[in-house]
């Protein structure tokens, strides 16, 4: 596949690092020599350094025959004109990412892709849809939701308190069990797990399960205890902020602390007031945090620009008593130490948006696909095709490669999993977690 991004900023730069390792015909257009420089020479593809706003530079890297062309750089109007032209010059399917809510209106949308806009893409948006569902259930690290809930898959962390621990998978996840575990990340590695592994302590375990099963699994990893979100705190007011307090449900409570003036008075005419208060300081100031009432608020979420600060104070918010901690890290050198000093929820806009684009480079019928950065993996929500090889055989003599499982289907609406012996049918949605594999390779599988 032939695919070219412009602009070598976060979200490209790692889109790209990303295709070339998978083989992808890749091109990165931008106007700045450092910036290609600190990619070009490790990995496998081609630079070209020119203005991306004009068509002898796209004639010249092909865009003409590209099958995907990706705008990311800051400047919200070139990406969105970038791929009116990108499209002019014939290439099949253009993203372009954007910084407004507001072009996701059915009509905006509908209007762009009149003019050549397959896709846009808002990062922030993203970002704000997985801190609400996370805040969701305090005792839960991940949350993913496959069609409005049918399936949920939650990583949770196993403390001390959690009674599925030192036994056998093969003696906890049976065929008739309310739940399957899709994954295991321990430490750095991830298990995909057989009969024989057990969960240990600081495990994170990865459960596929119904809605009407949550309260179990609660129960079974012994988190009863831990409070329900009703409070929230969130440094940094900034559009991920916004989004976020726009999504999480009326009965949170949300304070924002913010450090610019100016910015706190713009947040108060975005946001609803009734609900959020806005306050003018600094989140990392421990008298502030509590004349806010930290010692009642259940979640801190740190949405700052700097990943240190966010990082750091997400710390400072658990020696405070939040059970609940959010921090956007954008710098993948340190999501590692976040992850080792058990921070709680990493957020990543940066792999977030690549999952999105990622799901449109695939032939199948895939509708979702959630990079999973703490396990180094992706959960993708197939489609299975009349006559396709996924529909002819049952589930344990497919074959699958390896670093796969299917965790389970949603069928005419209803969410059921899946065992050894289960036989998918043409038209289900299957939900399948791959560790350590190119996705393409399970195309073939499903159409």
């Amino acid at each position: 596949m032939k695919i070219v991004i412009v602009g070598a900023y976060a979200i490209g730069t790692h889109l790209a690092k990303l295709l070339s390792r998978n083989d992808h015909d890749t091109v990165l257009i931008d106007s700045d020599v450092e910036r290609l420089s600190n990619i070009s020479n490790d990995y496998d593809l081609m630079t070209v350094l020119a203005s991306p706003s004009r068509s002898k530079t796209f004639k010249e890297a092909g865009v003409g025959h590209a099958d995907l062309f990706i705008a990311v750089t800051p400047d919200e109007n070139m990406n969105l004109t970038s791929c009116v032209l990108a499209k002019a010059l014939g290439a099949k399917r253009t993203v372009a990412k954007v910084d407004n809510n507001e072009y996701f209106d059915p009509k905006i949308k509908e209007y762009f892709e009149g003019i050549g806009i397959t896709s846009l893409i808002y990062p922030e948006k993203l970002a704000a849809v997985d801190i609400a569902n996370g805040l969701k259930m305090s005792w839960v690290r991940q949350r993913w939701d496959v069609h409005d809930g049918a399936l949920t898959m939650l990583g949770i962390k196993l403390r001390e308190t959690a009674e599925i621990l030192d036994q056998p998978l093969k003696d906890l996840c049976k065929p008739e069990s309310p739940y399957h575990i899709v994954a295991i990340k321990r430490g750095k590695e991830t298990i995909i797990p057989r009969g024989e592994d057990v969960l240990k302590l600081k495990d994170i375990a990865y459960f596929m399960t119904t809605r009407q099963y949550i309260p179990y699994i609660r129960t079974i990893v012994g988190k009863e205890r831990y409070a329900d979100v009703k409070n929230v705190i969130i440094m940094g007011g900034g559009a991920t902020a916004v989004r976020a307090t726009a999504l999480m449900p009326e009965y949170m409570k949300v304070k924002i602390i913010e450090t610019d003036e100016a910015r706190c008075e713009k947040l108060n005419e975005l946001i609803d007031t009734d609900r959020v208060m806005v306050i003018h300081g600094d989140g990392r100031d421990l008298q502030l945090l509590h004349e806010e009432g930290i010692k009642n608020t259940q979640a801190f979420v740190a949405l700052t620009g700097n990943a240190e600060t966010n990082i750091l104070a997400c710390l400072t918010a658990k020696r405070l008593g939040v059970r609940k901690t959010v921090a956007m890290v954008e710098n993948f050198d340190y999501v590692s130490m976040a992850e080792s000093l058990d921070l709680g929820t990493i957020i990543n806009k940066k792999a977030l948006a690549a999952s999105y684009i990622y799901q449109m480079m695939l032939d199948a019928d895939v509708h979702n696909i959630h990079f999973l950065m703490s396990a180094n993996a992706d959960v993708a929500e197939f489609t299975a095709e009349p006559g396709s090889k996924v529909t002819r055989k049952k589930v344990f003599e497919l074959g699958l490669p390896k670093g796969t499982t299917i965790g389970g289907i949603v069928r005419n609406g209803e969410g059921m999993l899946v065992s050894g012996g289960t036989q998918i049918e043409a038209g289900d949605s299957v939900v399948v977690f791959c560790h350590d594999i190119e996705m393409s390779r399970l195309e073939k599988f499903f159409r």
